[in-house]
């Protein structure tokens, strides 16, 4: 167990990270209960500063299919694991009941510091598995907050070769490559108020969702003051293994770790794709 955390399990549903006296920082839900057409898949909501303050949103009137914290692929072998309706060139966003799910199979690890799990992704006929993939969730107490590193290793099932797209480069949707780790941001993360202290920012001196939209960078951050406390909250997305376009929008809060965006990404039969991300979630 992770000196500090301790965890709450209710067998069936999901598990809860919390805190020695109680507090909840996260509760990972395994086995959803999300409508079919928002591509169900666990998710972490609500995900809570170390005072409290709730970060996450899950399924906002404007976007359903946002399902707080979440791993997706917008499209895989054109099966829509991001939810909602799909885009296509000819024909723009449409309903086409082409939208996957992702299935809790069995936990490996089952720990405070560690959630580690195996899942499959199938598609929307005949359950047709397109990935396996080993999930870890390893959280940790850090100065002034506490951190959350979700790492998956998505391997191919099918025996051929799949691509993984995203509407930028399958449809030419510019800048709609939205795609992996996703973070939809509680209401709290707005910042119209001309406070020049909250905002996005990202590695390099970029600040704002122009400038960041897209960028390569190995970090982005956003801080935000919440509603009622009014506390502050320094939210920091890393990727690890070096700089990639990230995909943010202010007015509906949202980040994602896009691995990819021009092109589609291949992913040879029987090939593991790894992405690994580290979030932290501070006091300025």
């Amino acid at each position: 167990m992770n000196a500090g955390l301790q965890l709450r399990h209710e067998p069936g549903r999901h598990v809860e990270i919390e805190t020695a006296d109680g507090a909840t920082l996260l509760r990972y839900v395994y086995a959803p209960a999300t409508p079919a057409n928002e591509s169900p898949r666990p998710y972490a909501h609500p995900v809570r500063s170390l005072a409290g303050d709730v970060l996450t949103n899950f399924r906002p009137n404007d976007h359903p299919w946002h399902h707080a914290l979440s791993v997706t692929l917008t499209s895989v072998d054109g099966v829509n694991f991001w939810g909602g309706p799909s885009h296509r060139a000819a024909d723009g966003y449409q309903w086409r009941d082409d939208q996957g799910a992702q299935v809790h199979r069995e936990w490996l690890t089952l720990s405070a510091g560690k959630l580690e799990q195996r899942l499959d992704w199938i598609g929307p006929r005949a359950g047709r598995v397109l990935l396996h993939e080993q999930r870890t969730l390893a959280a940790a107490l850090v100065p002034g907050g506490w951190s959350l590193r979700w790492t998956s290793e998505l391997r191919n099932a099918t025996g051929r070769d799949l691509e993984l797209g995203n509407y930028h480069a399958l449809g030419g949707l510019a800048g709609s490559h939205y795609t992996g780790l996703q973070f939809r941001g509680a209401r709290d993360l707005l910042d119209e108020h001309g406070d020049t202290a909250i905002g996005i920012r990202a590695e390099g001196g970029l600040a704002g969702e122009a400038a960041v939209h897209g960028a390569a960078a190995r970090w982005m951050e956003w801080l935000c003051q919440h509603d009622g406390t009014l506390r502050r909250t320094r939210i920091r997305f890393e990727h690890p293994a070096g700089p990639l376009p990230w995909f943010v929008r202010a007015k509906n809060p949202l980040a994602a770790f896009a691995f990819h965006r021009d092109k589609t990404h291949l992913l040879p039969a029987g090939a593991t794709l790894r992405l690994d991300h580290l979030l932290s979630f501070t006091a300025p």
